[in-house]
């Protein structure tokens, strides 16, 4: 393949391995061979030279060949502006982590350990293991009970956060999740305030388009006749 290059003294190319997938150019001279262009990846990619692969990719993203002969001059085997994806058999994929043995703590063996934040907390009775801490969460857990238990699917609410201006819709879910302890009100806002579309890690509280979805403690809910707001400001002056 004869090459086509602005300069003829360098090729440059786009280089892309396992360990970094981001392409970045590089210039190497044109006169080089394979075997030399190979010493120079290693120092980029951190694929042994003896062992690398080297697959060539058009712009296009067609893989066109492979380089296997390292006596060859770079100009006479390889075009300008094309994308050079290095591999290396020999070495071990740090990206691929499914085949490792991972340590799992269930949270029952957790709460036992002495020698954890959480215990030090316990100890000093700091955050959610102090007293009045502990009052006022309780406090708001049967505050949230009590008033998810007076609201309906279906019901006009408004939505009132510290720090945001109230924000109107319906409600879609009442009642308690998976990704979190307590009642919960899934709401579909009037307008994208919101978080998602109805999806909580993964799983379908309830429908809605994207970003007009949120869920929020009961007690900063109020259900009643609350009106979609009307928008007039394209017909005043």
């Amino acid at each position: 393949m004869a090459a086509i290059v602005t300069n003829p003294d360098f090729l440059k190319l786009s280089i892309t391995s396992a360990v970094s997938p981001m392409a970045t150019e590089k210039r190497f001279p044109s006169h080089i061979t394979v075997r030399e262009l190979k010493g120079k990846l290693e120092m980029i990619t951190g694929a042994s030279m003896n062992s690398m692969k080297i697959e060539i990719f058009n712009d296009l993203n067609k893989s066109i060949g492979k380089l296997t002969d390292d006596d060859a001059i770079l100009k006479n085997v390889l075009p300008s502006d094309v994308r050079l994806h290095i591999t290396d058999p020999t070495a071990a994929n740090f990206q691929d982590t499914s085949a490792v043995e991972k340590y799992e703590l269930s949270k029952e063996e957790y709460d036992q350990k002495e020698d954890t934040v959480q215990a030090f907390k316990k100890r000093n009775k700091l955050g959610r293991f102090n007293p009045e801490v502990q009052a006022k969460l309780a406090a708001q857990s049967e505050e949230n009970k009590e008033r998810a238990s007076k609201m309906n699917i279906g019901d006009r609410c408004e939505a009132r956060t510290p720090k945001q201006p109230p924000r109107r819709g319906q409600v879609m879910f009442v009642g308690e999740v998976e990704f979190k302890d307590g009642h919960w009100v899934g709401i579909k806002f009037d307008e994208p305030v919101g978080k998602h579309d109805g999806v909580v890690e993964g799983k379908r509280y309830f429908k809605c388009e994207n970003k007009y979805g949120a869920f929020l403690q009961p007690r900063m809910v109020e259900v009643g006749d609350f009106p979609p707001e009307m928008d007039f400001s394209d017909d005043e002056i």
